[in-house]
């Protein structure tokens, strides 16, 4: 099973994140297929890229985002 999810990358205590497609299987950080934006919450107001056509693309082909990754496509705007 394919899904969506945060990647965490940065130093302690200062994350910031990867928005990436990835088999369920693999560990968090490990392999993605393919990353399709960034979360920053460091930043004030937080800073989310998306590349939304990707993400669409992928919503469409059966990939299931994790909780905190549909908020963010909300937000971002992208029909998840």
């Amino acid at each position: 099973m394919v899904k969506i999810r945060l990647a965490r990358f940065g130093n302690k205590k200062n994350p910031h994140y990867r928005i990436v497609v990835a088999d369920s299987r693999s560990p968090r950080d490990g392999r993605s297929i393919e990353t399709i934006g960034t979360y920053n919450p460091q930043t004030d107001p937080s800073t989310i890229m998306v590349k939304n056509d990707r993400a669409e693309y992928w919503l469409g082909v059966g990939a299931q985002p994790s909780e905190r990754v549909t908020k963010l496509l909300k937000i971002a705007g992208v029909n998840a």
